[in-house]
């Protein structure tokens, strides 16, 4: 698969996520740390929006049960989610970010 186009890098919150649909896949992007990263966003045990739960550093908490997912490996590290949910890779250029829904999410620096 190619790089798809999410959004303006405007719309994601500095410490913060967003919501996005790239055909019918949800995503999950998170800037933090001046890092951008991609995440699916569905929670690997209830199945709710992890955009709509806690940035905390490098992790994403869901707002149900408070399952945290590390954002660049999908691994969870609170439980009580033991299923990592799928990261991928994201590249900033110029004001829009882009998705690649084939690999692995890796933070990508924001120059100031």
């Amino acid at each position: 698969m190619s790089w798809h186009p999410a959004c303006p890098l405007a719309d994601v919150p500095e410490e913060g996520a967003v919501r996005v649909e790239i055909g019918d896949v949800p995503i999950c992007l998170v800037r933090t740390e001046g890092d951008v990263y991609a995440i699916h966003d569905v929670c690997s045990h209830a199945e709710v929006p992890l955009s709509e739960g806690e940035v905390e550093g490098t992790t994403v908490e869901c707002w149900l049960h408070g399952s945290r997912f590390d954002l660049r490996s999908g691994k969870p590290t609170g439980l009580p989610a033991t299923r990592p949910v799928p990261v991928y890779e994201t590249r900033v250029d110029g004001d829009a970010v882009y998705v690649h829904l084939d690999g692995k999410a890796v933070g990508v620096h924001l120059e100031r």
